[in-house]
């Protein structure tokens, strides 16, 4: 960390690079990632001298990992392979050719 670093940079930077370790980075790229992160917030909230343009306008990385986090699979709902058995289950036709997209409109299509 920076000289002149708030405890609070301290404590979000021992954070970052403990979750990175825990996801199985090395320690060099949990602390590239920690610090690099660490930066940008400091940039962001006007705590350093210089900062980037990407640092200032982009997106926080703070709000980055959020959307990052959680099942992702989840929001995107059943897979093609569960569309495609429900599909057979009830009989359309032509399942075997549709994506995912088309095989969960002739399910809709089907149930209305």
């Amino acid at each position: 960390m920076p000289a002149g670093s708030s405890s609070k940079r301290e404590r979000q930077y021992e954070h970052i690079k403990k979750s990175a370790q825990d996801r199985g980075e090395s320690t060099g790229r949990a602390e590239e990632i920690a610090a690099r992160t660490v930066n940008k917030e400091r940039a962001r909230s006007g705590e350093s001298r210089t900062a980037s343009r990407s640092s200032t306008e982009d997106m926080s990385s703070s709000k980055r990992g959020g959307q990052r986090s959680g099942n992702r699979a989840g929001s995107q709902g059943p897979t093609r392979d569960q569309l495609y058995n429900e599909a057979k289950q009830r009989g359309i036709e032509g399942r075997s050719h549709m994506n995912k997209g088309e095989l969960q409109r002739a399910l809709n299509a089907k149930k209305g």
